[in-house]
């Protein structure tokens, strides 16, 4: 297989060192293309059997799998100003947040395309990516795709479209809320007088902690906060000013906010 990355920022990168990591493509096979002239040589730096270009010198090209990996607000501008055509059998895979298949299918004059949303942990092969694809595509085809995606972490096929901007929001976004929440624990702890790197020990162990409690425990989630909550204790003191503060009502919100922007994105 032939891929090529169009938008080669943090997550095209990420994606193709997946690719390469599990040996789905050879690096040969892989071009990488990102619109600035700047960025080429460190590029060409960490792919070195990999082709490099910036868009303006892609007039052909040669790939079974287009992935479209820019910003959303940008995607108009590139899709008018490609040089190229696309074949009738090469398929394109998006992961840009908020635009739907049929904005992409008309943008490209192109009825083969496959929507995901991945997140930051794709990185570190540890992401989740949602997806859904246009009509017309074979089983076979989404499973190489699903291949593909599973190198970076887990996926998740979704026949509803309209799900995507929900898991937008929920993972795609995800991660930068649990990086709010550690961030508000770790100077809640340098506060206390702890400093500041121990601070960041017990937050990140406790989250790791937590993370596999959840993981490996038979109990619910508000049976695990009872465990930890007890009666009069300290526990029940934070809980107790979280929902004074409707910590959770501000959450909950924030999430349907970045969804209601997902959907904005595409309009």
């Amino acid at each position: 297989m032939k891929i090529a990355i169009l938008g080669a920022g943090n997550m095209g990168l990420s994606f193709s060192k997946s690719f390469l990591k599990y040996e789905l493509i050879k690096p040969e096979n892989l071009h990488l293309i990102t619109r600035s002239q700047t960025k080429i040589s460190k590029i060409a730096e960490e792919f070195p059997k990999s082709k490099t270009s910036t868009f303006e010198e892609v007039t052909e090209l040669d790939a079974d799998l287009i992935i479209i990996a820019v910003k959303p607000q940008d995607f108009q501008t590139v899709a008018q100003n490609f040089k190229f055509t696309l074949k009738e059998n090469q398929m394109v895979l998006s992961i840009m947040a908020g635009i739907n298949i049929e904005k992409i299918q008309k943008s490209l004059n192109h009825p083969l395309v496959v929507r995901a949303m991945p997140n930051s942990p794709t990185l570190l092969g540890m992401g989740i990516t949602g997806y859904t694809a246009a009509d017309g595509i074979s089983f076979s085809q989404l499973i190489n795709i699903e291949r593909l995606l599973n190198s970076t972490g887990r996926s998740v096929y979704l026949e509803d479209e309209n799900l995507l901007d929900g898991v937008t929001a929920l993972s795609g976004s995800g991660p930068a809320y649990f990086y709010y929440i550690i961030d508000a624990m770790i100077k809640a702890g340098m506060e206390m007088g702890i400093e500041e790197n121990l601070s960041k020990l017990f937050v990140k162990q406790t989250m790791l902690g937590a993370y596999h409690l959840i993981n490996n425990s038979e109990k619910n989630l508000e049976e695990l906060i009872k465990d930890v909550a007890s009666k009069g204790g300290t526990t029940e003191a934070a809980l107790k000013t979280f929902e004074e503060n409707s910590f959770k009502e501000i959450l909950k919100q924030g999430i349907l906010n970045a969804e209601k922007r997902a959907k904005e994105l595409n309009s």
